[in-house]
C-alpha cells in the first residue's frame, strides 16, 4: 500500500498541487497535518526537492513536534534537513545569525512577559505614570498590538502625534523599546517584527532565505496576525510556491491581534491561487458535525463549506439547562464519574471546555470532593513559578548580563544583605554612565553612597564570573547543579521544612530533567539554546495526554485538541456569548460563534452542553438565559433540557404553550416541554424531585432523574442508577426520596 492510499481526493490535491500560492481550507478533523506532512514526502520522494529547501511554519512547539515526528517516519533519512518551526523559533533563528545587521548582539535575550511587565513597571516609574490611572498591562497591550500591525515606536509617535490624549504612551513606547536594546533584548513580538525588519531592509538577507525556501508551508493560516502575514510575504516573494493551510471557522484570536482576512483575502493577496476544500471530517460522529454546522452557518464573514463524516451518526447533543452553577459543576462531575463507572468513558477521555478560568473554580471543588484526578491547562506556566524563574535568571545572567532585569532578581535570591537602596544606587550610576546594571556591579568602588553594600554585592560578581567558567566549560547540566549548590537555594528550602518547599524542590527537580532531556536531544546543545527553547514553551505544550484525569481548559486552549467525552459548560447569553460581544458589533458575535464551533467540534463520540439560570459574579446572583447558539442548533440533533420559560415560575406555564423557537425557526426538542411542565397537573403522589435530581430507590439504592413523563393517572420517571443501571418506573410504585 502506497504512503498515498490512506489520502481522500481532497487531500491528495492538496498533496500534489505544489506550484504557485495554494490555499487549502481545513475543516476540523479533515486531516490537514497528514496533508502537510504528505506535502513535504511528495516533494521530496516524488519531486527530488532537497529538504534542505523546505519550510513548515506551526504555531506552537507541540504542533511542530508532531510533525516533525511524522514527517520523519515519511521521509526518514535526510529529514531533520527540513526547516520545521514555530513563527518564534523561525524568527529567532535567523536573527540569531543576521540580528548584528539591525543594532542588537546576536546572544540577545529573549523577554517572556513575566519579564516584559518588570521592564515596564521600571518605565512607568521613570516617565512618572500614575499606575494607578494607567496600569502595565495597558501600556504592554497598546505596544503588543502597535507591534503585530508592524509599527515601531517612531511610527506610532508619527501616527499619534495630534493626539494628546496618545502622549504618556508615545513616551512609554520609546522608552520601553530604548531599555530593551540597551538590555540587548527583545519581547516576544519584537520577534517577529525585528525579522520583517531585518528582511524589509537587509535585500541580501531576504535573498539568503529566498535562495534556500523553495516551498514555504503554514499551518494554521487564520491565527496569523498582519506581522506574521508581511513575514509568510517577503519570504515567499520569490519563487510564490507558498502553501497556506487554515479554516477560517476557527479563526479565534482576534483578541491577540489575529487578522481573519490574511485568509480570507488570501487570493486577492495571491490572484493566482488555488483554492482546496477539506471537508470530510475523521474525528465526530455526524449529530456533532451536524450541530457544528448548523451554528456555523449563522456567520457572514466566512468561506462556504460544510463538514460531513462516514462516522455513524451517534449520539444526539445533550443539553441541560440547570439552575444555578454549583448544580451545574455537580451535573457534569457526576456525569463523568459515573461514566468511568459504566467504563464508557475513562477520566482521561473526557474535558470540560469553558469560555473563561474563573468558571474552573467550583468544578475543581466538585472535583476534590468526588476524588476526581483533574489538571487545568493555562494554570500558572511552570516556567513562570518563583524558584524556576529565580534559577533561570541566574541562567540568563550568565549567558547574557547585559539582561539587567535578571541581574536584579537574583542579585539578593537568596539573601545576600543588598537592600533596594543598594541596587537602585547601582541603577542610577548604571544608567548616568551608559553601563548595564552587572557592568556598573564590577565596578562597586566607583558607585557613590554604596558604603557597606560594595563588600556584598563583589561575592555576587565573582559567582557570576566562575558560573560563566563553568557553562563554557562543562555545559548546561553542570551550570545549574553549580547555581543549585554554591548559592545553597535548595539548603534554604529544605530547612522551612513545609510542604510549599518540597513543592518547589520538586520543580527545581524538574527543571534538571528539563535540562538534562534538552542536552540529550539538542544536535549542539548550548546555554543559549536552552534559554531560547524555555523561552517559547506554550501553555498546552506542557500538556501529558499518558496520565488518567479529567481535563478542563478554556476554549481558547482547547483549539487543537480532541477528546471522545466533552462538556461545554456555561452555555448562557452573557457568558457565552460573552455580554461584551452581545452589546458589540456582529463581528464579535462572529467570533464567539467561531469559537463555540471549535468547541464543538473538540468532541469525537459524545457531547454535552450545560448552563446555569443563576450565577454569581462579582457576589450578585445573575439570572441567565440559554446561550443563542445552543438555539440554533435544530431538534433534530439536540436532545434534553432546551425548554426555556418566561422569566416566572415555569411551573405556571401552560401545559399547550407553544415551545421557544430557535433563531432559524426550528423547535428546540419539543418533546421535552411536557417533561417539564408536567407541574401543572397533581399526580396522585406529589413528586418532590425533578429531572437531574438524585434520589433514592429501596432497591436499587441512589441515582438520577434523568427523565419524567406523563403517563395518564402517574408518572413515568426514568433514573440512572450508580450500581443497577437505567430503570423506568411509576413513581407512585416507585416511592423515590430526593436526596
Amino acid at each position: 500500500m502506497g504512503i498515498y492510499d490512506s489520502l481522500n481526493l481532497e487531500q491528495k490535491k492538496g498533496v500534489e498541487t505544489v506550484e504557485g500560492p495554494v490555499l487549502i481550507l481545513a475543516g476540523a478533523g479533515s486531516g490537514k497535518t497528514r496533508v502537510l506532512t504528505h506535502r513535504v514526502a511528495h516533494l521530496i520522494h516524488d519531486l527530488g526537492v532537497s529538504p534542505f529547501n523546505i519550510m513548515a511554519i506551526t504555531f506552537t512547539n507541540k504542533a511542530a513536534g508532531e510533525m516533525k515526528e511524522r514527517i520523519d517516519n515519511l521521509v526518514g533519512m535526510g529529514s531533520e534537513g527540513i526547516w520545521v518551526a514555530t513563527f518564534h523559533s523561525s524568527c529567532v533563528r535567523m536573527l540569531r545569525r543576521f540580528a548584528d545587521r539591525i543594532g542588537y548582539d546576536t546572544n540577545f535575550a529573549i523577554y517572556d512577559t513575566d519579564d516584559s511587565k518588570a521592564l515596564m513597571k521600571e518605565v512607568c516609574k521613570y516617565c512618572n505614570v500614575d499606575t494607578k490611572q494607567y496600569k502595565e498591562r495597558t501600556f504592554l497591550n497598546e505596544i503588543s498590538s502597535a507591534k503585530n500591525e508592524l509599527i515601531n515606536e517612531e511610527m506610532y509617535a508619527s501616527q499619534n502625534s495630534a493626539d494628546f490624549r496618545k502622549e504618556i504612551f508615545i513616551r512609554v513606547y520609546r522608552e520601553y523599546q530604548a531599555r530593551l536594546r540597551a538590555n540587548n533584548a527583545m519581547d516576544f513580538d519584537d520577534l517577529i517584527m525585528k525579522t520583517v525588519e531585518l528582511l524589509k531592509y537587509q535585500t541580501d538577507v531576504l535573498k539568503f532565505y529566498q535562495d534556500r525556501f523553495h516551498y514555504i508551508m503554514v499551518d494554521e493560516y487564520q491565527d496569523t496576525n498582519t506581522a506574521q502575514f508581511e513575514l509568510v510575504r517577503l519570504l515567499a516573494s520569490g519563487r510564490q510556491n507558498l502553501c497556506v493551510v487554515g479554516d477560517d471557522d476557527q479563526s479565534i484570536y482576534k483578541f491577540r491581534g489575529a487578522n481573519i482576512y490574511n485568509i480570507l483575502n488570501f487570493e486577492k493577496h495571491f490572484p493566482d491561487a488555488t483554492v482546496i476544500k477539506l471537508e470530510q471530517n475523521y474525528r465526530s460522529t455526524g449529530n456533532i458535525l451536524n450541530a457544528a454546522n448548523s451554528v456555523i452557518a449563522n456567520n457572514v464573514g466566512r468561506k462556504e463549506k460544510k463538514l460531513w463524516t462516514e462516522n455513524d451518526e451517534g449520539d444526539k447533543v445533550h443539553f441541560e439547562m440547570l439552575e444555578s452553577a454549583y448544580e451545574e459543576a455537580d451535573y457534569i462531575v457526576r456525569d463523568i464519574v459515573r461514566q468511568n463507572r459504566n467504563g464508557k468513558y475513562g477520566f482521561g477521555d473526557s474535558a470540560i471546555l469553558y469560555r473563561t478560568n474563573a468558571q474552573s473554580r467550583i468544578l475543581e471543588e466538585k472535583f476534590i470532593f468526588e476524588g476526581v484526578p483533574y489538571k487545568i491547562v493555562g494554570g500558572v506556566n511552570f516556567y513562570a513559578r518563583k524558584e524556576i524563574k529565580d534559577l533561570l535568571s541566574y541562567m540568563k545572567t550568565v549567558n547574557n548580563s547585559r539582561d539587567d532585569l535578571a541581574v536584579q532578581r537574583i542579585i539578593n535570591v537568596p539573601k545576600r544583605g543588598i537592600g533596594q537602596t543598594s541596587i537602585s544606587r547601582a541603577m542610577d550610576f548604571a544608567i548616568n554612565n551608559d553601563l548595564d546594571l552587572f557592568e556598573a556591579l564590577e565596578h562597586t568602588d566607583r558607585i557613590p553612597n554604596l558604603g557597606r553594600a560594595s563588600s556584598k554585592i563583589e561575592p555576587f560578581v565573582e559567582l557570576i564570573h566562575e558560573l560563566r567558567q563553568i557553562s563554557a566549560n562543562e555545559g548546561v547540566l553542570a551550570l545549574i547543579n553549580a547555581i543549585i549548590e554554591k548559592t545553597g537555594y535548595v539548603e534554604e528550602l529544605k530547612a522551612e521544612k513545609t510542604e510549599e518547599a518540597d513543592a518547589r524542590i520538586e520543580n527545581i527537580n524538574e527543571l534538571i530533567s528539563k535540562v538534562v532531556d534538552y542536552e540529550q536531544n539538542a544536535e549542539e546543545p548550548t546555554l543559549n539554546g536552552f534559554l531560547e527553547d524555555v523561552a517559547l514553551v506554550a501553555d498546552i505544550d506542557s500538556l501529558d495526554e499518558s496520565v488518567p484525569q479529567v481535563v478542563m481548559m478554556t476554549l481558547h486552549a482547547a483549539k487543537g485538541l480532541e477528546f471522545p467525552n466533552v462538556y461545554l459548560s456555561g452555555m448562557e447569553d452573557g457568558l457565552f456569548p460573552s455580554f461584551m460581544s452581545i452589546t458589540g458589533d456582529e463581528s464579535e458575535i462572529e467570533e464567539e460563534r467561531r469559537l463555540c464551533y471549535v468547541g464543538i467540534t473538540r468532541a469525537m463520540k459524545r457531547l454535552t452542553m450545560t448552563g446555569a439560570k443563576t450565577r454569581m459574579v462579582r457576589g450578585e446572583t445573575h439570572y441567565s438565559s440559554i446561550s443563542r447558539f445552543v438555539k440554533e442548533i435544530p431538534n433534530d440533533y439536540l436532545e434534553g433540557n432546551t425548554w426555556e420559560p418566561k422569566p416566572r415560575n415555569y411551573m405556571d406555564a401552560p401545559v399547550d404553550a407553544a415551545p421557544k423557537k430557535s433563531m432559524k425557526g426550528a423547535p428546540l426538542a419539543a418533546q421535552t416541554y411536557k417533561k417539564q411542565s408536567f407541574g401543572t397537573k397533581i399526580a396522585k403522589n406529589d413528586l418532590d424531585y425533578t429531572v437531574g435530581d438524585r434520589v433514592r430507590h429501596m432497591r436499587f439504592g441512589e441515582g438520577e432523574v434523568v427523565d419524567i413523563n406523563e403517563g395518564g393517572r402517574d408518572y413515568e420517571v426514568t433514573v440512572e442508577f450508580d450500581t443497577a443501571g437505567r430503570k423506568k418506573m411509576f413513581a407512585s410504585f416507585a416511592k423515590l426520596q430526593k436526596l
